[in-house]
């Protein structure tokens, strides 16, 4: 079998694939395991010039060599603050209000990519396949070609793809999609994602698009296909059993007294509808007095991008409104929303899913959300909670068992919270067998190898 090559923006360290690591992680390593190969990417570290064109830091761990690169200064603030997280990440979650545009930066996003490349190289042989993730890195395959690697490469979006009225938003959209077409193998988490990458190449592009996946546009051919993103069912089970009984879980569970439990998990993000959801459950309470001092709504929303002046403004607006609600509605003995701006280890994160009644999942607009996933895994099938989940996550389409709320929608989100506060066992049941289902038939292992599987059995036909 070929030799496979991830690339990837950021590269989990092996201890992290053995442990805290998300989906992703866990997945691409797997792969890596199966087939021998190599992980390269951005360490996360921000170095001197010089000690940046070292070359790629070496980690091996058996069959897997992780190979990895810090980022000058000047690289960091252009390629990853500026162009790749100030333009791409706010205008692919249709949000062209908070996009910033620079050329400057967008210029050291296509360096950065075309240097990246060029470090790649070294460590490339004839037979490898090239499985390249996410929005940092849509020029990487356009620089690799443009330096005569004819390798097979593939591209996987874990984001939204906008529909060309809002992509025309970015400036160099036309350079972007160009980029994306030096791909062999394009994937997208939904069929809308696709759709929406399909009707730019034929409005836009003056190419063609078949319902089956062939693209041609800019003088390449290339495939899309909607790959689902998953999780390992059984793995997340297996630790929320195992969680329940340690006594950071414990002391949680005595702490509430009783209390029915709310857990919602998101980076701190404005994709991620945290205000709504705080006034959705304020309005709750509003209208239900009966459960305040009866229900709390536990909000970790781990720090993320924090250098980010706009993310800096989401923390002090979550903290604000946390702290109007709860002054509010608490009592000597009860805290409505219980917000935790830190991480957790990903053991307690399933064990708490797995005390909690609803599993409130409300983006405003996201790629896929595995939170929704690992939440339902997570669950007592004797007395399984509730997933309440926004339209807009791309989890929507196979957690047909969630009550589903348009998180715009302030009532219709507090409706839902109440609905699923009342809802019977036998209800909940079905509900939650119906999302199993949904997750077994696409868990991790089935979208990292149907995406291998097409990358290599193309390069054999």
């Amino acid at each position: 079998m070929s030799r496979l090559v991830v690339v990837s923006n950021r590269v989990a360290t092996p201890t992290e694939t053995k442990g805290s690591a998300g989906g992703l992680a866990v997945g691409v390593f797997g792969a890596l395991k199966d087939s021998g190969g190599v992980w390269f990417g951005w360490s996360g570290d921000v170095v001197s010039e010089t000690v940046a064109n070292q070359g790629p830091k070496l980690e091996q761990d058996g069959a897997v060599t992780f190979a990895t690169v810090g980022l000058p200064k000047k690289d960091y603030d252009q390629y990853y603050r500026g162009f790749s997280n100030a333009m791409l990440w706010p205008v692919f979650h249709y949000r062209n209000d908070l996009a910033v545009y620079d050329r400057d930066e967008y210029a050291g996003y296509r360096r950065v990519n075309a240097w990246l490349a060029h470090k790649l190289i070294k460590l490339l042989e004839p037979g490898d396949i090239i499985w390249v993730h996410d929005y940092h890195m849509i020029p990487f395959a356009e620089a690799l070609r443009s330096a005569g690697i004819t390798n097979r490469i593939g591209f996987f979006l874990h984001i939204p793809f906008p529909s060309p009225q809002i992509l025309l938003n970015i400036p160099p959209h036309e350079e972007l999609v160009k980029s994306l077409c030096c791909y062999d193998v394009v994937g997208f988490q939904t069929e809308s994602d696709r759709v929406a990458f399909h009707d730019y190449i034929v409005r836009h592009a003056h190419g063609t698009a078949t319902p089956d996946g062939h693209v041609e546009a800019f003088g390449r051919k290339l495939r899309t296909n909607v790959y689902r993103i998953g999780v390992f069912p059984d793995e997340i089970a297996e630790q929320a059993e195992r969680g329940e009984a340690r006594q950071d879980v414990m002391d949680l569970k005595q702490s509430l007294e009783g209390r029915k439990l709310i857990m919602s998990v998101d980076r701190l993000d404005y994709s991620k509808g945290l205000v709504e959801r705080f006034r959705a459950f304020e309005h709750f309470l509003e209208k239900s007095p009966e459960w305040r001092g009866n229900v709390t709504l536990v909000q970790i929303a781990p720090p993320t991008r924090s250098d980010v002046e706009t993310y800096q403004q989401i923390r002090q607006n979550l903290e604000y409104e946390a702290g109007r609600i709860n002054g509010r509605y608490s009592g000597l003995d009860y805290t409505p929303i219980r917000y935790l701006n830190q991480r957790y280890d990903r053991w307690k994160l399933m064990s708490l899913f797995r005390e909690s009644q609803i599993g409130l999942v409300t983006p405003l607009r996201d790629g896929m959300n595995l939170v929704a996933k690992e939440y339902v895994a997570a669950q007592n099938p004797d007395d399984p909670g509730v997933l309440v989940l926004s339209q807009f996550a791309g989890a929507a389409d196979e957690m047909t068992g969630a009550v589903m709320v348009n998180p715009h929608d302030i009532v219709g989100t507090s409706e839902a919270i109440g609905r699923a506060l009342a809802m019977p066992l036998a209800e909940r049941k079905q509900r939650y067998e119906t999302n199993m289902a949904a997750l077994r038939k696409h868990d991790l292992g089935v979208w990292r190898d149907n995406f291998l599987a097409d990358l290599r059995g193309d390069a054999e036909r």
